[in-house]
């Protein structure tokens, strides 16, 4: 199946950080694949901006080793990859000087989309969003788009949405979270809403308990200083795992419009209950054979930073009173496996016998790898015997069902990028949304800080503490296995 691909409008997509890391392996490579699927208008522009005295050739270079190194070797025509960076320009600016913004205004054209991606720390952001209002480079229609973290808690998150606002409104501002780019997120939402076979059931009195697990086998290697400042709470519970929830957990919006999906997601996120300590297990890789542990790589012998979280989440309104949400994410685990998995309760009744093998009813989404879902059911096991039953995946593998091949799917980046030029917000978070999601996150970090709550260690490998086993074990259930 070869899905549909409209071409964006004319652009100009300034990219601050333009010769770093995710600009190289990430926002570039996104960009030229789009290209090739002719979404790209032929007049749009990419210019690089970064402190470097690069000439444009320089910049292209540059962007030309990284389209070798990150696209596939089947996409990389010669033909292609020169008509693609000649789209390509670059300014020497630095965000805290003034040098440079009056030839990256000289340059950008009038009548076209600008689009100003912050691929830089978040310390210059404010920077940033101030000099290109004081030079006066960007008009009402212009955008900015924004990597995490936004902020490290809710009084850092209010100051950055306080700077921002002075010079751009929230409908000009993309706070981007590449999870919700993910096709399979994005699929979650169409399987709720656009079939009436889950909505009705899809609520307490039918949902035993949801888990959500992001699993990494990478450690905080080379990162370690920058990752102890944050931790996994930080890292990716408070956005990334917060917006599965909330795709999740949300209530149907009156229209797939981006502030009416937002505004649900700020419901889900203010009904979140308070958790105790007993709801909370943290924990800290340990050194394997071969390898050092967190410790270790965050250069800290007394570090409390967490490598690995579990919670026991849940939400106090109607439709998910008394249903609680499990998320784990960690480093070093067994395998790199991120999925949602929905467990349905049993039914009221069993007209078979109970010794005959009823398991429930999981509805999974995976989001890596392959990306895709399977719903398990309950068939009767083929043959005599009498009514033995086993459970089956009804599977929708998207390379299998879609007929798509993996080079073909866009990725989240990709995509995000693509509705940035589009105007389209609805995959981006809004200021009250970040600012909620930090409120309930900030006591419980305060809580453990004021305990002095050490993580709990754990081996390399491994599925995370022993400790989380028991989140699960106290309420009878029992955490899936982490698997390729």
């Amino acid at each position: 199946m070869v899905s549909r691909v409209i071409p964006v409008d004319t652009f100009d997509l300034v990219i601050f950080g333009g010769t770093g890391d995710l600009a190289r392996r990430k926002i570039l490579p996104g960009l030229y694949r789009r290209y090739l699927a002719g979404q790209m208008n032929a007049d749009s522009r990419i210019i690089g901006a970064a402190r470097a005295k690069n000439t444009v050739e320089q910049f292209r270079d540059l962007i030309h080793a990284a389209l070798v190194e990150f696209v596939p070797k089947d996409r990389q025509e010669p033909a292609d990859m020169a008509a693609f960076l000649a789209h390509l320009d670059y300014v020497a600016i630095d965000a805290k000087e003034e040098s440079g913004w009056t030839n990256l205004k000289a340059i950008l054209r009038p009548n076209v989309v600008r689009a100003f991606y912050f691929s830089v720390a978040p310390a210059l952001f404010g920077d940033l969003a101030e000099r290109l209002h004081a030079h006066h480079i960007t008009d009402a229609g212009s955008r900015i788009v924004l990597e995490k973290p936004f902020g490290r808690d809710l009084i850092s998150a209010r100051a950055l949405n306080a700077t921002l606002s002075k010079y751009f409104s929230e409908a000009q501002i993309y706070r981007i979270d590449h999870y919700l780019g993910k096709e399979t997120v994005q699929n979650l939402m169409a399987v709720r809403f656009a079939n009436i076979l889950f909505e009705p059931i899809w609520k307490a009195q039918y949902i035993d308990h949801v888990q959500i697990t992001v699993a990494e086998t990478m450690g905080v290697e080379g990162r370690g200083a920058y990752y102890d400042k944050s931790g996994a709470m930080r890292d990716m519970v408070q956005n990334h795992m917060m917006q599965l929830l909330c795709l999740i957990a949300m209530e149907p919006p009156y229209h797939f419009d981006p502030d009416a999906v937002r505004d649900e997601k700020v419901k889900v996120i203010r009904a979140l209950q308070p958790i105790t300590s007993a709801e909370i297990v943290r924990g800290q890789y340990l050194a394997g054979k071969d390898d050092g542990g967190y410790i270790e790589h965050s250069q800290d012998p007394n570090s409390k930073t967490e490598s690995y979280i579990a919670l026991k989440v849940e939400i106090a309104n109607w439709r998910w009173k008394g249903t609680p949400f499990y998320l784990r994410t960690g480093k070093k685990l067994r395998a790199r496996y991120s999925e949602i998995a929905i467990t349905f309760k049993e039914p009221p009744h069993s007209i078979f016998d109970d010794a005959n093998g009823w398991k429930p009813n999981v509805l999974v989404i995976r989001l890596q790898p392959n990306e895709g879902m399977n719903l398990m059911v309950m068939i009767k096991e083929p043959g005599p015997g009498g009514m033995r039953l086993m459970q089956v995946p009804l599977d929708m593998t998207f390379a299998d069902a879609l007929g798509a091949d993996a080079d073909d799917v866009p990725d989240a980046y990709e995509r995000l990028i693509m509705d940035v030029i589009r105007g389209n917000q609805t995959l981006f978070m809004r200021g009250d949304e970040v600012e909620a999601a930090w409120a309930w996150t900030d006591p419980i970090i305060q809580g453990w800080e004021a305990r002095g709550d050490r993580p709990q260690g754990y081996d390399a490998g491994s599925s995370g503490p022993e400790d989380a086993l028991m989140l699960l074990h106290r309420d009878g259930r029992r955490w899936r296995e982490i698997k390729e």
